[in-house]
């Protein structure tokens, strides 16, 4: 399945591995690292970008994008589907170099894909679940239409920080 969803400042796409060496540069950054899980390698080397691509290339429906401007792979977004009761629900993830951070390029990715993906998918429901502190991430999320919905204590550990998160959801308009 082909996917190209175009924004004013972005596009969002498949992963090719070609854009390996793109995010590897870009991803290579510990202020990203310290916002993410831990399974977001750093230091990011190609060879992990290639590795990731690998993996994410061959699932189809594609669930993992690359966000695209000038032609140029800058961030990732992906949706984590749950199962069970929770099959009709996603978790949104993203992430965006530094030198594209304050210019609303992370909110029209995520806004792009939670569109494409009540449509595409059926889901009911796409939630984040970003630190408390990320308030840059926060305010994307709120820019996306998402709502707060609470704030879970102590939930993660990060660098060896116990850290709270916010739960962020964005209900589908056709349920």
């Amino acid at each position: 399945m082909s996917i190209e969803l175009i924004g004013a400042g972005c596009i969002v796409r498949r992963f090719l591995l070609t854009d390996a060496a793109s995010v590897a540069s870009v991803a290579n950054d510990h202020r990203i690292w310290l916002q993410l899980r831990d399974l977001f390698p750093h230091p990011y080397q190609v060879a992990d970008a290639e590795r990731y691509i690998g993996g994410v290339t061959s699932v189809d429906p594609p669930l993992s994008l690359v966000i695209i401007v000038d032609g140029r792979a800058v961030g990732g977004v992906g949706l984590q589907p749950m199962t069970d009761v929770n099959r009709r629900t996603a978790e949104i993830g993203y992430w965006i170099g530094a030198a594209f951070w304050g210019r609303g390029i992370a909110t029209e990715a995520v806004t792009l894909v939670t569109d494409w993906a009540f449509g595409a998918h059926g889901f009911l429901r796409i939630f984040a679940q970003p630190f408390a502190r990320n308030l840059a991430s926060r305010r994307v999320l709120e820019k996306a239409g998402y709502e707060l919905e609470g704030t879970m204590r102590c939930s993660a550990v990060k660098d060896g920080e116990v850290l709270d998160q916010c739960m962020y959801a964005r209900l589908s308009p056709m349920p």
